[in-house]
């Protein structure tokens, strides 16, 4: 039995959520999962209730948790950074999810805005270092709010914080040269070694410091991968190149802040936020890992229907491949690519469709269910 935390948060993110758990609950009927699921009051109308954002009694609950769902946090009544620190940034640093995995996939069916480039181009994942660097939240103020303010926002970078993610990047790019994760990608691509590639994302050449603890370790880690291909990119040349020619990277692997940005510009490669999936892993599971659609809670949208739910649906395909269920996280990657690749399916406003939420959810279950 595998207990699973639902947090759905705020705007757009319980319309999302809803139908994510509707095909978690039908896989583990069909496929004997045994899962359970624990919702979570979190997020903006609890802080406005009763000021709390993380409790010490709710995260105690949420660490008893295989893994973790979360919808969207975030809302104009609330100030900003409040429940983005207190809440999301609080649990991936407490409960060591030191890997932000963002998979950058364009799937048929789904435009996206760089011209000449299609599914077979755009297929790579980013994995994001995701409990150190400018995130630490080391710095501070002095002479606040007067002409001579100093403000000062430090990167913290480890040697054991940086050598765990690269460590973790190569053996996703030696799986990912082993098996086709993703539909897409033929076999003479393979061949042609699109896969197997490891990307470092930094920018030595001016923080000489952080970043050449980054680009050292990289060096020394991959001396133990000796089957995989490495490259280095600084950061803007890699914005660059991801809109020219995403078809070079396979596995990026890059720093927390860094990796926040390029994977804003990755979801718009394949499509938008609503098909971004995201996953913050404690790859031991010596505590839950928390899966999240990269959307954020859209409360401009919120309780119209129009919220596309295909993101969290992928954050649940890669919850499961972390709990030991590849095959069905399989089926849900598989569902989702048919129904975004039928003409006739329904799909929501983003994609150019009409279809409400809930149409695009139980489309995709009917085609789990179908196969």
């Amino acid at each position: 039995m595998a207990t699973i935390g639902v947090i759905p948060g705020d705007g757009v993110g319980p319309e999302v959520i809803r139908e994510a758990v509707a095909i978690l609950e039908d896989l583990g009927a069909a496929r004997g999962l045994g899962l359970d699921f624990a919702p979570v009051d979190l997020g903006s109308d609890r802080y406005l209730r009763t000021g709390e954002v993380l409790p010490e009694s709710v995260q105690q609950e949420l660490s008893r948790c295989d893994a973790i769902l979360l919808g969207a946090i975030g809302d104009p009544r609330v100030p900003p950074g409040v429940l983005e620190k207190g809440l999301l940034l609080r649990l991936r640093f407490d409960f060591q999810q030191y890997i932000n995995l963002r998979p950058v996939q364009l799937f048929p069916g789904v435009e996206t805005p760089i011209k000449g480039k299609g599914p077979e181009q755009i297929d790579l994942v980013v994995v994001r270092e995701n409990n150190e660097d400018l995130y630490v939240g080391a710095g501070g103020f002095t002479r606040k709010g007067t002409p001579e303010e100093v403000a000062i926002q430090t990167s913290i970078n480890t040697r054991a914080g940086v050598e765990r993610c690269l460590r973790y990047a190569f053996d996703l790019a030696g799986r990912r040269a082993q098996a086709r994760v993703f539909p897409g990608l033929s076999d003479a691509d393979r061949a042609a070694g699109k896969r197997g590639l490891v990307s470092l994302v930094a920018k030595t050449n001016v923080l000489t410091f952080a970043h050449d603890l980054w680009d050292r370790a990289f060096r020394e880690v991959a001396a133990d991968y000796p089957a995989i291909k490495t490259d280095y990119h600084h950061v803007d040349a890699c914005c660059m190149r991801l809109v020219v020619s995403p078809e070079r990277y396979d596995v990026i692997v890059t720093t927390n802040m860094f990796g926040d940005i390029i994977t804003d510009l990755g979801a718009v490669l394949q499509g938008g936020m609503g098909v971004a999936a995201s996953g913050n892993l404690n790859p031991e599971r010596t505590y839950p890992s928390m899966f999240e659609p990269v959307h954020g809670s859209a409360p401009d949208i919120a309780g119209t229907g129009k919220a596309n739910p295909i993101a969290a649906i992928l954050s649940i395909g890669l919850l499961l491949d972390h709990l030991g269920s590849p095959d069905a996280a399989a089926d849900v990657r598989s569902a989702v690519a048919r129904v975004l690749a039928d003409p006739g399916a329904p799909k929501t406003p983003d994609l150019g469709g009409t279809a409400t939420t809930s149409e695009v959810g139980r489309a995709v279950r009917e085609a789990i269910a179908a196969k």
